[in-house]
């Protein structure tokens, strides 16, 4: 099999292999990522968070077999509920795939100034480009599923059903991550063909961070409905009929062949929409390649408007609004931070959503406790952390040459610049969110105390982030595989819940103690001051660098061998 495929590699045009390997590198920015550049590492990362994923999700249905069976009629609830998690989880990934790869189908200026001059044609760019995306997406969809798509049809329909339960559960899968990364790209596609490019350019952040936004509140909001009463219910029918994932999940039971009558509809819709999306997607990309190659080169990217009003907040002194100004402008025009960014930013959602959710769900008003102090705590650091990890990446070479060139004032004033933005990015927008989250809880006085502890827990780790930094955000030069942002995600994913559970029973203690709440708070204001002054006084003896140089390193031959001993 394994030099079938090889031969049949090998037939396919050369310049084709040579631009899939080489988009198959730019599906993801691998510099922005900081894996050194290595696809194979990078992939096996990748697939290797997946796979433990899936390998979760077996071992849980493994443990469902050890207790006492379930009567026959819990069977279909259970199963509708693992299908429907299943499908939903492996749609998300595909859209945060989706979103993480945005522009990476269509052409771009780099692609038309290098290959514009050989003799290669826009189609083998086109298919080069989508045979890229969609090996990505395969290994998504094989990683994620290839244990629980073996574990669960066992648990679910036994040995004699698997042979008809675990195929249609792997053309489900495919079918649903091909709908959705189409959609996606018909979305992008016409818009770019409509709007001119430097307003498309300007939306499609908007339009990243928008779907980013909107996969993460469907997976998060959306419910598991487990009977056909919850099908049939009237309060249901309008979200049936608009997800998706109900679509697919529909569409599983007609392949497995056991979709009730009644639902015959929605895998109409899925088969529907499966085909308006693969045809919308295949006509936008051919439009693009074919009507906007030329405008891509000769219109500019993103510029300053030149008509109405340039008036802009103030944040401070003049240095720390520009500051502030340039480092909000970076994120919203680069694709490479907005990335990474967001890779941080979809836990403070999910975490956001989650407890949204929550809210929804209680008719009754609920009291301050440990569930609603965790989640904020670590929507906080998370925020903190994400915006902080982009701050090392250059937006461009000449912003750091602008900076450094016009460095008038002294380090700690550009440091203190620096904490305003986290302060006015992070910590601010934070702070909104908890306040809308906490209209349903009570007492008033404990929702107060609660947001002002979070504020200088905030605070704090806000200086944290700002020891040893000393230069201004976005403009040092980046040397490749200096950080793993993969590893210190995971090691932030693990360390930050701990604190948080463990700092959440002190917390609710003091918001019921008007005394401990005072020695509480005051602890972390002088903690929040003491970590300002230590900042304050390093950034004062300071010198700002812009450039990352790599460390010398000698390299010898091991020729001289030592000198023995006087006592030999």
């Amino acid at each position: 099999m394994r030099r079938f495929l090889a031969q049949l590699v090998e037939r396919l045009p050369t310049d084709f292999r040579v631009l899939y390997r080489q988009f198959l590198l730019r599906v993801v920015d691998l510099e922005a990522l900081s894996i050194h550049a290595d696809v194979i590492s990078y992939l096996g990362q990748f697939a290797g968070i997946l796979f433990m994923i899936s390998l979760l999700q077996a071992v849980g249905a493994f443990f469902s077999t050890l207790g006492p069976a379930p009567p026959p009629e819990a069977l279909v609830p259970l199963a509708w509920n693992t299908e429907q998690s299943m499908i939903s989880m492996m749609m998300l990934v595909v859209g945060l795939i989706t979103v993480v790869s945005w522009d990476s189908t269509f052409p771009d200026r780099r692609d038309i100034m290098v290959l514009s001059p050989l003799p290669v044609r826009p189609s083998t760019i086109l298919f080069a480009k989508v045979a890229a995306s969609a090996a990505i997406l395969g290994i998504a969809v094989i990683a994620l599923n290839g244990a629980s798509a073996f574990a669960w049809p066992l648990v679910l329909a036994g040995v004699p059903g698997i042979l008809r339960f675990s195929p249609a559960l792997w053309l489900t899968m495919f079918a649903a991550s091909a709908f959705l990364y189409c959609a996606v790209l018909t979305v992008q596609g016409f818009t770019a063909l409509l709007l001119p490019r430097r307003m498309f350019l300007r939306l499609s952040a908007i339009l990243q961070l928008g779907a980013f936004g909107l996969f993460l509140a469907v997976y998060f909001l959306t419910p598991n409905l487990r009977t056909l009463a919850d099908f049939d219910a009237p309060a249901n029918q309008s979200l049936i009929a608009w997800c998706p994932s109900y679509w697919f999940f529909a569409l599983f039971n007609q392949l497995n062949g056991s979709l009730p009558l009644k639902l015959e509809w929605l895998a109409v819709r899925a088969w529907i929409g499966l085909t308006v999306a693969l045809c919308g997607a295949s006509v936008s990309l051919l439009f693009c390649y074919t009507r906007t190659m030329k405008k891509t080169v000769e219109e500019p990217d993103l510029v300053p408007g030149t008509g109405g009003m340039h008036r802009t907040p103030r944040f401070g002194s003049a240095l720390q609004t520009a500051i502030v100004l340039f480092s909000f402008r970076s994120l919203t025009r680069s694709r490479q931070h907005r990335v990474i960014l967001a890779f941080f930013l979809s836990v403070v959602f999910a975490i956001a959503l989650s407890l949204l959710r929550s809210e929804l769900n209680s008719p009754a008003r609920l009291p301050v406790n440990q569930d609603f102090i965790v989640p904020n705590f670590l929507m906080m650091t998370f925020a903190i952390i994400g915006l902080r990890s982009v701050f090392s990446l250059p937006i461009s070479l000449t912003a750091n040459w602008v900076l450094r060139t016009t460095q008038l004032c002294s380090s700690d004033k550009y440091v203190a610049a620096t904490r305003r933005t986290l302060l006015v990015l992070c910590v601010l927008p934070v702070l909104v969110m908890t306040a809308l989250l906490s209209l349903s809880f009570r007492p008033w006085t404990q929702v107060a105390g609660h947001l002002a502890l979070l504020a200088i827990i905030g605070c704090i780790f806000t200086e944290i982030s700002l020891i040893g930094f000393y230069k201004v955000p976005f403009t040092c030069s980046y040397l490749p595989g200096k950080s793993n942002i993969q590893y210190a995600f995971w090691g932030v994913l693990i360390i930050l819940p701990v604190l948080a559970i463990s700092f959440a029973p002190f917390e609710q203690q003091a918001l019921n103690n008007p005394i401990r709440f005072a020695w509480l708070s005051a602890l972390f204001a002088a903690a929040d001051l003491g970590l300002w002054t230590f900042n304050g006084h390093q950034a004062k003896s300071a010198v700002l660098y812009f450039e990352e140089l790599p460390p010398e390193i000698i390299t010898t031959l091991g020729l001289i061998s030592p000198r023995p001993s006087s006592s030999e």
